[in-house]
């Protein structure tokens, strides 16, 4: 872009330059899909207790030792897993949903959908799944405090916070094409007790570094150190007026 302006986003590829801030969907909705449109997840700090006490009643070793996926088709590089599932069941529970876009059984590889499943119950299974959606995936964030081991596929969509996020230290990396998921899947489960420390890991992130005070902390942080670049002085309208919700709390 010519001239060279700061443009802020909440999500973007590894080819811009974008300055990153949290998503509104720490605070409120996101995704915005059907059945949960326009609640989406609800609240970070709320969910993130729901969670946790999830993960309490499904210990690693009690989990089910298998892959598991539900999400609708919002892009089709997730057919593999499907097909996969639908192949080997024993690797992986992996079927799509219904969104706001689906018309008939061909936006769901020729199935009927699958009945949408809160992200709770997600925790029963010891390996999960996180795809791209049209932008970056707001539920990684929520895999991880299951305590289960997060498959993070493809790189190109980010957040503010993925780039502390390392793999084979907090995650399983997955290339987009998915080539190498079948082997993926038999190496965790012959190596029960390495990825399981690489789901603590990410579990103790999640849990340590991306509390709501967090969240916070970064924007004051980013929103102070712009503020000192502006070379004009910033001032409220008159007409303006502060807008607020009252908190919900609706979780998928």
């Amino acid at each position: 872009m010519t001239p060279v302006i700061p443009i802020f986003s909440f999500s973007k590829t590894v080819d811009y330059q974008d300055i990153m801030y949290p998503a509104w969907t720490f605070w409120e909705g996101g995704p915005a899909v059907w059945p949960i449109y326009p609640t989406g997840l609800g609240r970070w700090d709320l969910m993130s207790e729901d969670l946790k006490r999830a993960a309490q009643l499904w210990p690693w070793e009690k989990k089910i030792s298998k892959g598991y996926f539900r999400g609708s088709r919002t892009s089709p590089e997730r057919d593999p897993l499907i097909l996969l599932s639908r192949e080997s069941p024993d690797l992986v529970d992996a079927e799509y949903t219904k969104n706001q876009a689906w018309k008939s059984e061909r936006d769901t590889l020729g199935r009927p959908p699958a009945k949408e499943v809160p992200l709770v119950d997600h925790c029963a299974f010891k390996y999960l799944f996180n795809f791209r959606g049209v932008a970056a995936s707001f539920r990684l964030k929520h895999l991880f405090l299951c305590g289960s081991l997060v498959f993070h596929v493809g790189k190109e969509w980010q957040e503010f916070f993925y780039h502390r996020l390392e793999p084979w230290v907090h995650y399983v990396p997955v290339s987009q094409e998915l080539t190498e998921l079948r082997e993926l899947l038999q190496f965790v489960k012959e190596n029960d007790d390495e990825v399981k420390k690489i789901a603590e890991r990410g579990n103790h992130f999640m849990s340590q570094h991306l509390r709501m005070d967090d969240v916070l902390s970064y924007w004051k942080t980013l929103l102070t150190q712009y503020s000192k670049l502006l070379q004009y002085k910033v001032t409220r309208r008159k007409e303006y007026r502060e807008v607020t919700l009252r908190p919900r709390h609706n979780e998928l």
